[in-house]
Formats: structure tokens, sequence, C-alpha cells
């Protein structure tokens, strides 16, 4: 299936008009370039304090798509934020998971194995 008609079917379901939905690609994929460029020039030693504010956006994300699940717009919608709610959840959870460990490595261990 071509992306046309994934569309055409997106718009008949009753989301967005279609030159809405494009212009959200085009947004998605300028903010993945951006994201892409921004992080690849950050220094190492500040890689834990980003994460966790990409956590915390990713909180955001979550919140949005109970919202998208709660409220009755269409079928697509609903399926959508289900799928968004499960992908936001583990990226929390993962998210935090690594955090804890990078900044494990950062912390000094006490003589004694305490």
């Amino acid at each position: 299936m071509n992306i046309s008609v994934f569309l055409a079917a997106l718009q008949a379901e009753g989301a967005a008009p279609l030159p809405f939905v494009l212009v959200g690609l085009w947004i998605l994929v300028l903010a993945a370039f951006t994201g892409f460029e921004i992080i690849t020039k950050v220094p190492p030693t500040l890689h834990t304090p980003l994460m966790s504010g990409a956590n915390a956006i990713s909180g955001i994300t979550l919140v949005g798509a109970l919202y998208c699940v709660f409220e009755q717009y269409s079928m697509a919608a609903h399926v959508l934020g289900c799928l968004a709610i499960g992908m936001a959840t583990i990226n929390v959870v993962g998210g935090f998971m690594v955090t804890d460990r990078m900044l494990a490595m950062f912390s000094t261990k006490k003589k004694g194995g305490k």
C-alpha cells in the first residue's frame, strides 16, 4: 500500500484534512533532522541531563496519547492513541533505566562493598 492510499484512508476516516497531514509529516522530518544534528554535537558529559529532559518530553507524549484514547474522535485516533501509549511507556521506562545506569557509572564506590 502506498502513502497516498494511506493518507486518503485517514482523510476518509475523519482524521485531519490531507494538507494538514502533509504539513505534519514535513514538520516531523524537519524535527528529526534537526534533532539528529543537535544531538550529535552534544559533548559526552551532557548526555545524562539531556536524556532526563528527553524522558520528561516522553512523559508529555504519554499524556497526549491518553487524551487521544479517552476522547472519542475516531477509530483511527483511538488505535493510534493506544499504540502511542504503549510506545511512550516503553520509551519512558527504558529511558529512565538507561539514565540510572549512566548515573551509576559516575558514582563512587565506597570501600568495604557498601
